[in-house]
C-alpha cells in the first residue's frame, strides 16, 4: 500500500455511549532524548494524537531516543484518568522494540498490561501496537512504554501514546478524507426559537449562557430599547429562566450602563462561572467613548456592574478592528479570541491567552491555535465547554453549508495547539444562511446559537437545540456554596481556588459574590478536586471532591469555611490523606501540605500543633498510636520541606474526640482527620 495511503490517523469517532479517548498530555520522565523542548525528535513529540506522516519512515514531529540501549523508556500522563479497556502506542519507525507497557493509576501504581521478552526488528516499517484487555477495577491516569532499542538496529521512533476506555480500534491506518459535512451528524431536536421573550423584529445575536443555565446575555441591533434608542447600535440585554422544565425565558432586560453606552456598538463576550464578572468587547475609555482594539472586564458588585476596565493582553493588536471574539474560559484559566494577525494564517483566526500573575499585564501573548482549527479565512465566534476541552467555532474556511458554519473540535494535550480534526455541525444547525455563535450550558444538555433562518421578520434570532449525547461536552459537575467566617457565619469576599489533589496542579480559580459570599466552580470529571478559599488575615479549611468515576452532570453544595488568623485556632486539614490503618502519606495528600508549608514560610514566627484523630473502629489503644504516628508523619514531611521542627509540635488522641456520630460511614470518615492549632504567632 502507498505511504499516502497510510498517512490519515483517524481518532475514534463518538458512538451512542460516551466513548473517551486520551492521548499523552504531558512527559513525566524519560530516559534519554535527543533535542529537547519544541525541537524535533524531542519527548513532547509524542504528546497528542498521531502526526508523524507519512508513516513508515523517520520524521522529526515524533520521539527518538539519544541512545542505543536495554533501558530506554518514556511516562507520560493523560489529560484525564479513565477505566482503561487498551493502550496503543504508535511505532512511526523501526518498530519491535518494546518490552514492556504499564499503565499508572491515580494512586502512582504501575500496572503491566503488555511484555515482550524477545524483542526485534519487524518485517513491517511502522507498527501501531494495539494491546487490549478487560476494563480494569483502577483508572489510568498515565502509562510507561519501555524499549530495548540496542535489539532494532537504527533509529527508533515513537509517535504517541493513546488510551481508551473502548476496545474498538482507536487509529485507523487507512487513508479517509474527513467529510466536511459530516453526513450522518444527528441532533434529537430540531432548531427552537426562544420566542418573543428573546427575539424580535431586530437582529438579536451573541447568545452567552451562565454555566449554571440560569441566565442568557445576549445583543440587540438598532432596538428601540437601547440606550441610545433606534440610532444606537449594540447594547447587551439579559433574560432570566423562568421555567428550567418548559425552558422557557423572562422579558429580556436591557442590562443598563456602564456596560451600555450610546453610541457604540456594546457586547458581552463571556461571563465567569458564577456570573460576577464579564468580559466585554472594545475598550472603554474616561469620559464614555469606546475603541474597538481590544477587550474591558466589568465586576457585578452590591451597585450593580462596575466601570469596564481595560483587559491588558500583552503584544495584542488586531487588524480587523470591526470583528473580534472574546470568550474566558470557565476555569478563568485560559482566555480565548478571534483576531486577525499578521503571524495567523488569514483572516481571523482562533488564539488563547493565558493569566500573568503579579504583573501589570493581565494575559500573555495570544498563542495561535494551529491549523488543526484555524484556516486561510475567517474563524471565529469560539466557545470553550464547561469540561475545557470541548470547543465550538465558526468557520468561513472549511466549506460546509454555507458562508460560516459552525464546527467543534477536542483539545488533545495542554499546548493548546493539538486538536482533533474539526468535524462540522451538520445541516440541523448548520444552513446557507449565517450561522453562529454556538453557546452551551455546563449540563451540556442544551446549546444556543444565532442563525438567518425563520428569524422575526427575517432578522437573525437566537435558537435552542437540545444535544444528542454524542455531541455533548464531556461530564462536569457544578460547585456552588458561601465563603463564610468559620466564628461569625457572616459571607466573606475571597478568591476560590480548586487543584487537581494528584498533580498539585492549579485547575482554576474564581470570585465569590461580594454580596452574600456565593461561588460557583465548575469540576470536569476524571480528577479527585481540592479547592478552597482565600482572604486576607484568614485560613480556610480545604474541602476535596473526588469525581473520578461521575459519568453524568451533577450538581452540589458546599460552604468554605475561613478561620481568622488568630492564636488558639484550630484548621482541619481536611486533604491529608493516608493508606487504610496505616501512617503513610498518600501522593493526593501534597497539595495540602505545600500549602501548609508556605504558610509557615510566609509566616516564620508561627508554631503550630498537629493533631490526629482515628474513628473508633478497632482496638483503643492502637487507634492512639496510629492518630501519633500519623501526625509524626506529617511533621517529618514538614521538616524535610524546610520548616524548623522546633516549630511543631504533635499529640495523638486516637478515638476520643470525634466530630460526628460513629454510627455511619459517611459520619464517621469526619472523625478520621488532622488538624493544626495556631499555638504562636
Amino acid at each position: 500500500m502507498p505511504l499516502a495511503a497510510l498517512a490519515g490517523l483517524l481518532a475514534l469517532a463518538p458512538a451512542a455511549r460516551a466513548q473517551h479517548v486520551y492521548w499523552a498530555a504531558k512527559v513525566v520522565a524519560v530516559s534519554s532524548q535527543k533535542a529537547e523542548g519544541k525541537e524535533a525528535f524531542a519527548p513532547d513529540k509524542i504528546l497528542g494524537i498521531p502526526n508523524s506522516l507519512p508513516l513508515g519512515q523517520i520524521n522529526d514531529e515524533a520521539w527518538l531516543p539519544k541512545k542505543e540501549g536495554s533501558n530506554e523508556f518514556i511516562e507520560v500522563k493523560f489529560l484525564r484518568s479513565v477505566v482503561a479497556q487498551q493502550v496503543t502506542v504508535v511505532e512511526n519507525f523501526n518498530p519491535g522494540a518494546i518490552t514492556k507497557i504499564e499503565l499508572v493509576d491515580t494512586q502512582g501504581k504501575r500496572h503491566v498490561v503488555y511484555t515482550n521478552d524477545n524483542p526485534g526488528p519487524l518485517p513491517e516499517q511502522y507498527r501501531t501496537l494495539e494491546v487490549r484487555f478487560p476494563a480494569e477495577k483502577f483508572r489510568t491516569i498515565g502509562a510507561v512504554v519501555s524499549l530495548n532499542t540496542a535489539k532494532v538496529e537504527g533509529v527508533n521512533q515513537l509517535d504517541a501514546i493513546g488510551v481508551a476506555d473502548v476496545a474498538q480500534t482507536i487509529v485507523k491506518q487507512e487513508f479517509k478524507k474527513v467529510d466536511e459535512g459530516a453526513a450522518g451528524v444527528k441532533f434529537d431536536s430540531s432548531l427552537v426559537n426562544l420566542g418573543p421573550n428573546i427575539n424580535t423584529r431586530y437582529v438579536d445575536t451573541h447568545p452567552v449562557i451562565s454555566p449554571d443555565g440560569k441566565t442568557l446575555f445576549f445583543a440587540r441591533q438598532d432596538h428601540p430599547g437601547n440606550l441610545g434608542g433606534g440610532t444606537d447600535p449594540q447594547d447587551v440585554w439579559y433574560s432570566n429562566l423562568l421555567n428550567a422544565n418548559a425552558k422557557t425565558w423572562g422579558p429580556a432586560k436591557n442590562i443598563g450602563p456602564p456596560i451600555n453606552t450610546k453610541d457604540d456598538p456594546n457586547g458581552l463576550a463571556s461571563v465567569s462561572a458564577n456570573g460576577q464578572t464579564a468580559i466585554l468587547t472594545g475598550v472603554y475609555l474616561p469620559g464614555g467613548a469606546m475603541e474597538p482594539k481590544g477587550a474591558s472586564f466589568s465586576r457585578r458588585g452590591k451597585g450593580g456592574w462596575s466601570v469596564p476596565e481595560k483587559l491588558e493582553i500583552e503584544n495584542f493588536y488586531n487588524n480587523d478592528a470591526e470583528h473580534v471574539d472574546f470568550f474566558l474560559a470557565t476555569s478563568g484559566k485560559a482566555l480565548l479570541m478571534a483576531v486577525d494577525r499578521t503571524d495567523g494564517l488569514g483572516g481571523q483566526d482562533l488564539c488563547v491567552s493565558f493569566p500573568v500573575p503579579g504583573t501589570k499585564i493581565s494575559w500573555t501573548a495570544p498563542r495561535n491555535l494551529g491549523p488543526n482549527v484555524n484556516t486561510k479565512k475567517a474563524d471565529f465566534a469560539p466557545f470553550l465547554a464547561s469540561d475545557g476541552k470541548t470547543l465550538y467555532f465558526a468557520s468561513e474556511g472549511r466549506g460546509g453549508y454555507g458562508k460560516s458554519d459552525i464546527f467543534y473540535a477536542k483539545r488533545l494535550d495542554d499546548t493548546w495547539t493539538n486538536w482533533s480534526q474539526p468535524r462540522n455541525l451538520g445541516a440541523v444547525v448548520n444552513s446557507p444562511d449565517f450561522d453562529a455563535y454556538y453557546t452551551v450550558s455546563a449540563a451540556g444538555e442544551d446549546a444556543y446559537l444565532v442563525s438567518a433562518r425563520n428569524g422575526t421578520d427575517k432578522s437573525k434570532d437566537i435558537f435552542r437545540i437540545a444535544l444528542a449525547p454524542a455531541f455533548k461536552p464531556e461530564v462536569v459537575t457544578l460547585v456552588t456554596g458561601r465563603v463564610l467566617d468559620a466564628t461569625t457565619k457572616k459571607p466573606i469576599k475571597a478568591i476560590i481556588h480548586y487543584e487537581n489533589l494528584l498533580t498539585g496542579e492549579e485547575i482554576g480559580t474564581a470570585e465569590t459574590d461580594p454580596t452574600d459570599g456565593s461561588y460557583t466552580i465548575v469540576l470536569p470529571s476524571g480528577v479527585q478536586y481540592g479547592y478552597r478559599a482565600e482572604a486576607q488575615d484568614y485560613i480556610a479549611e480545604n474541602a476535596n471532591l473526588d469525581v473520578t468515576g461521575r459519568d453524568k452532570y451533577s450538581e452540589q453544595k458546599q460552604d468554605l469555611y475561613l478561620i481568622p488568623f488568630k492564636v488558639g485556632q484550630t484548621i482541619k486539614l481536611n486533604n491529608i490523606f493516608f493508606q487504610q490503618s496505616k501512617y503513610y502519606l498518600r501522593t493526593n495528600s501534597y497539595p495540602e501540605l505545600a500549602r501548609l508549608i508556605r504558610i509557615l514560610k510566609e509566616y516564620p514566627t508561627v508554631e503550630i500543633k498537629l493533631s490526629g484523630h482515628t474513628d473508633n473502629q478497632g482496638d483503643p489503644a492502637l487507634n492512639l498510636k496510629l492518630s501519633l504516628d500519623r501526625v509524626n508523619e506529617v511533621k517529618k514531611y514538614l521538616s524535610s520541606h524546610g520548616i524548623n521542627g522546633g516549630r511543631i509540635t504533635t499529640e495523638g488522641f486516637g478515638d476520643t474526640r470525634p466530630v460526628g456520630s460513629n454510627e455511619m460511614e459517611e459520619t464517621r470518615a469526619l472523625n478520621r482527620r488532622v488538624e493544626f492549632t495556631i499555638t504562636k504567632k
